[in-house]
């Protein structure tokens, strides 16, 4: 059987109460080191912030009254020391300390991180306006390397769809906070500029936060990637109070996701808007130079007056000049023939015709004489052929031949020279012999050698 003992029980006011009395009580002053981050300042003055360090983070606020004797304005990434006292904000159950004064030890890490990347960045000129590229009027293909799960990228299709401009819209899903999320970054935007090189703008989409949060826009590979960049980039990364290194690298720097969008693409109403203007401007402009040259003609036709006597006496003199010309030119034709037809007669009585017949007369009785002469003379050459030829012939060594004599050679089995031969003291025994007849030839050795015919 349990036993009903008696204990106090605390409503969460008096409990929160309570809690605070203690905690105040014990901290009244106390010192706490450690970098600002999240710094909020309201329209109150007030500054509200975090301090943390590697382990834990404390709530910290500094009311309006104290931080005008501060030496300088507080910032996130600062590394500062605070005095001050704890104290519980009861509404939320959240302790929190409330400076009074604060040391400031220098940046925070990151911040001198940022800043030194900063200015060594701006000495390489990398944040110079004049390598800025402009941007398209009218993107036609933009990128957003971005978390495709942010908020950051709705705002900007949002704001996008507000102003109802046709262009294509391609998400690069990326890593905006973490480890390597940088290198992932610059990666990307190395591979748009690779893949996609009909990309009119490059934006780099992030929403707001801490500098710790917004680092991986601040590394140095990002800076150099968008500085290698062909493609235009727009940085919209933080709030309109955060900066970030994408920001200065970049060609153009937008406040927030949405204020990118607005920037990059017109308002397609604005644009008809104006085109409707341009055309109304045109229309009235025309009609007043319409009516500016039509009062010149009507002032200028009064200033004429009635021009119909002045171009009826110009017909009839123009017509008079021609019936003039006409007469002119008709008696000069009529010269002209006269001449011609006494030259013609004169060409007649000494025409060369006669001449040429008697030449053509001539030519052709030194043709015919030639054609006898010269086939005179090669019947006489002919006749003269035939008996040198019958004459050769007679003393030909083949009529010789054909009486029963031939031509012997020696053949050298050797080389396969042949020497004709005279005199049988110039052969031996077993030669070899190429005896030519009248018809054919004979090959033979020689058996004996007689120096001469036995009768």
């Amino acid at each position: 059987m349990m036993q009903n003992q008696h204990t106090d029980v605390y409503s969460v006011s008096s409990l929160t109460r309570e809690l605070k009395s203690l905690v105040e009580l014990k901290y009244r002053f106390i010192q706490v080191q450690g970098e600002v981050s999240n710094l909020k300042i309201p329209f109150s003055g007030h500054a509200y912030f975090t301090l943390k360090d590697e382990g834990a983070q404390l709530k910290a606020v500094l009311f309006k009254g104290q931080a005008r004797y501060l030496d300088k304005v507080i910032q996130d990434g600062q590394e500062i020391l605070c005095y001050g006292r704890l104290s519980v904000y009861e509404p939320r159950g959240d302790y929190q300390i409330i400076v009074d004064s604060i040391n400031f030890q220098g940046s925070g890490l990151l911040q001198q991180r940022f800043d030194e990347l900063k200015r060594r960045l701006a000495t390489e000129g990398l944040f110079d306006q004049t390598s800025k590229k402009d941007l398209p009027a009218f993107p036609r293909e933009v990128v957003l390397i971005t978390s495709p799960s942010g908020a950051a990228v709705h705002d900007f299709l949002k704001s996008w769809r507000n102003r109802a401009f046709p262009s294509n819209i391609s998400i690069f899903p990326v890593r905006v906070q973490g480890e390597n999320s940088g290198a992932e970054i610059a990666e990307a935007i190395t591979t748009v500029g690779r893949a996609l090189p009909d990309t009119d703008i490059i934006v780099l989409c992030r929403g707001g936060g801490s500098l710790e949060d917004l680092w991986a826009f601040n590394e140095e590979i990002v800076a150099r990637a968008i500085a290698r960049a062909s493609i235009p980039i727009v940085s919209a990364v933080g709030h309109e109070i955060d900066f970030s290194i994408s920001d200065f690298c970049a060609d153009l720097r937008a406040a927030t996701p949405t204020a990118a969008a607005e920037i990059i693409f017109p308002d397609r109403n604005e644009l008809k808007e104006g085109i409707r203007y341009l055309q109304r401007g045109l229309t009235n402009s025309i009609r007043e130079r319409i009516d500016q040259y039509q009062g010149r003609i009507d002032q200028n036709r009064r200033l004429l007056g009635d021009m119909n006597f002045l171009f009826t006496n110009s017909a009839l003199r123009l017509d008079h000049a021609g019936l003039r010309l006409h007469a002119v030119m008709k008696k000069r034709m009529e010269n002209c023939i006269a001449r011609c037809r006494e030259i013609s007669t004169r060409l007649q009585n000494t025409s060369p015709v006669t001449k040429v017949q008697m030449q053509e007369q001539r030519l052709n009785f030194v043709t015919e004489k030639l054609g006898y002469l010269l086939q005179h003379s090669l019947g006489e050459k002919e006749t003269m052929l035939k008996q040198q030829a019958t004459l050769l012939d007679s003393v030909s060594p083949l009529r010789t031949m054909e009486r029963g004599y031939s031509i012997t050679s020696r053949i050298y089995p050797r080389t396969g020279r042949k020497t004709l031969i005279r005199d049988s003291r110039h052969l031996k025994k077993d030669d070899l012999l190429e005896i030519r007849l009248h018809k054919g030839t004979v090959k033979c050795g020689v058996i004996e050698t007689l120096d001469s015919l036995d009768e």
